[in-house]
């Protein structure tokens, strides 16, 4: 393929996700030129030449947007990728990506990364941990000399419990048991089949075996245990607090690698489960680390994901701040929610 140089283009930033992707291209003064969204990035479902397929997708739609022929590349490309769990995956995609010739050179990180970026204060340095808790569970560390502290964040096979999916497949567990007499009386055990229009725990997991509900649905359990322990339920606040507990072991993990436990420094939360403010999780994440971690200040992050991954390729390129000031004013708006301390009652 033939490649033109355009000037304007600095940073082609991507955030993506397993369910959808964000592609951004930025211009050196932080400038967003065009931007266009595209389909979930799961290769190891369909293969790394397919999930990058579909980034491409996306990238040529951002170069169109941007009015940049489909030739045209960027300096850089910064992406920030899920499923890009362990660093030889990183390094994998970083050389599928590369191949593509969208950019000059390309970065390849844990999606985890563009969160812990966008939460950071507007003139604070890349430097602080993230914890995101959506589908799964997943932590990342960053200091301005480059070194970082991460998890494999695989599954239970690299030690991991909760999330979205986690905690569901835990609800979904003391529910069965609690009305088949194995286990203690929870109300999971009605609540979850009545959020599917059922009686019983019985015709719940009749229809995700046999597949007359989608198994990918069970996610949707998630606010219902929220809601059983917030009403009381001792099994399900049980399970609430096992969450924070794993939130806050990471975090301390995390700061004690990076040598941030004695100093003040960010602990930024985001992913559904974390942004969605349930005070039995976020008030006991708050608690915990204010005797683990006395220092550490959590926030939610609102910002969206593609923001940290713009900001890691300016500060890559070694852009001044006020193209990093100029990326954020771009994703300020009515539709974000304002930043804000993690709510302790």
């Amino acid at each position: 393929m033939g490649l033109s140089t355009s000037p304007s283009a600095a940073v082609l930033a991507v955030d993506a996700g397993n369910s959808k992707t964000d592609v951004a291209l930025l211009a050196a003064d932080g400038t967003v030129l065009g931007a266009a969204r595209g389909g979930g990035f799961q290769p190891p479902q369909v293969g790394v030449r397919t999930a990058v397929d579909v980034l491409q997708d996306a990238v040529l739609r951002a170069f169109a947007d941007a009015g940049l022929p489909p030739d045209a590349r960027a300096e850089h490309v910064s992406a920030c990728l899920a499923n890009a769990d362990l660093p030889v995956e990183e390094e994998e995609l970083a050389q599928a990506i590369d191949a593509r010739g969208w950019g000059g050179t390309t970065t390849v990180l844990n999606d985890t990364f563009a969160v812990l970026r966008a939460g950071l204060l507007e003139d604070a340095e890349p430097r602080g941990v993230a914890v995101v808790c959506g589908a799964g569970i997943n932590c990342a560390g960053m200091l301005p000399d480059g070194r970082t502290a991460r998890f494999p964040a695989i599954g239970k096979l690299s030690g991991d419990w909760g999330g979205g999916g986690g905690l569901a497949e835990e609800a979904l567990w003391f529910a069965a048991r609690a009305e088949d007499g194995r286990g203690e009386p929870t109300g999971l055990m009605r609540a979850l089949p009545a959020h599917f229009g059922l009686e019983t725990m019985y015709e719940l997991i009749e229809g995700f075996h046999l597949g007359r509900i989608p198994y990918p649905r069970r996610h949707e359990l998630t606010p219902v245990l929220f809601s059983v322990a917030a009403a009381g339920d001792e099994v399900a606040d049980a399970l609430v607090a096992r969450m924070a507990e794993e939130v806050v072991a990471l975090s301390t993990v995390a700061l004690r690698r990076l040598d941030l436990l004695g100093e003040e420094a960010p602990v930024l939360l985001g992913g559904g489960i974390l942004a969605a403010g349930h005070p039995g999780l976020n008030g006991r994440i708050v608690r915990l680390l204010a005797e683990r971690a006395p220092h550490a200040v959590a926030r939610v992050v609102a910002e969206r994901p593609v923001l940290g991954a713009a900001l890691l390729g300016l500060d890559h390129l070694r852009l001044p701040t006020s193209a990093h000031d100029r990326a954020r004013a771009h994703w300020a708006g009515p539709r974000q929610v304002p930043r804000q301390e993690v709510p302790v009652a």
